[in-house]
């Protein structure tokens, strides 16, 4: 019997019956269990956390069978057709798109496959936000342990992007400055997309020897814009004269 399906007959059953909240983790906590899904309005993140499932199945198995669906055009049955049982048993991966605009006959078919998921099957649901399928979802987080909920939460406070560049580099043991960090943030304040491929970069290029300000400075010098945060830094540290450059270029630039 394979992983998921001890999941569901032992540990799901008892779920349902007691209302058990199935676990909840956030993007980089992906793993995988019969249902998992993929809520909150950062589409990078809920990105890189489906490439994340799809290549450790890949890894774990090369024969993994994947096939993606748009809940928005969905045909009635395509769900369960593409989850029944296989003559190999091999594992697959259902890939659904755009939960939010979900049409009733998914719907219909979502709810039906969730009360008895396959075995070696994982489906995972992309919400994007909004109360269209709450119903869907209600259930999904009442499924006990057959069920991830995996929280992908837009990032906009200057601290949660300053953690989020801290994590990109502890998971790869890649050591950097926290003046560092603070230029990273700095460069890249208003794409988080554009923030992850710079600190993977970094890592690529010189990760080994630790991550500097200067670092920064040498590749995205020309980025990083004036911000107050940074004349007032450059101030209370008793950088004067950097001070009074950065406010010119804060002038200059309108900010």
């Amino acid at each position: 019997m394979s992983p998921l399906s001890v999941v569901w007959t032992e540990e799901h059953e008892r779920g349902i019956m007691a209302g058990q909240s199935a676990p909840v983790v956030p993007w980089h906590g992906i793993r995988e269990t019969a249902v998992i899904l993929l809520t909150g309005t950062e589409s990078f993140l809920a990105d890189r956390a489906l490439r994340i499932l799809t290549d450790r199945m890949k890894s774990s198995d090369a024969g993994v069978e994947i096939n993606d669906l748009d809940a928005a055009d969905y045909q009635q049955g395509d769900l369960l057709q593409l989850a029944s049982p296989s003559l190999f048993g091999e594992p697959r991966l259902l890939r659904v798109q755009a939960v939010e605009k979900c049409n009733d006959a998914f719907l219909e078919d979502a709810l039906s496959y969730l009360s008895a998921p396959e075995a070696d099957v994982v489906v995972v649901l992309r919400h994007g936000g909004g109360n269209r399928g709450k119903k869907l979802l209600d259930a999904i987080k009442s499924a006990g342990a057959a069920a991830l909920v995996v929280e992908c939460k837009e990032i906009k406070k200057d601290a949660e992007r300053v953690t989020f560049v801290q994590q990109e580099f502890q998971r790869h043991g890649v050591t950097i400055e926290p003046r560092a960090v603070r230029a990273l943030v700095d460069a890249f304040s208003t794409d988080l997309a554009e923030l992850a491929s710079a600190c993977s970069q970094l890592i690529t290029d010189v990760g080994s020897a630790g991550i500097t300000a200067a670092t920064v400075e040498r590749y995205y010098g020309g980025r990083v814009e004036a911000t107050t945060f940074q004349i007032a830094d450059q101030a209370i540290s008793g950088h004067f004269a950097e001070a009074l450059a950065l406010l010119r270029h804060a002038h200059e630039l309108g900010c």
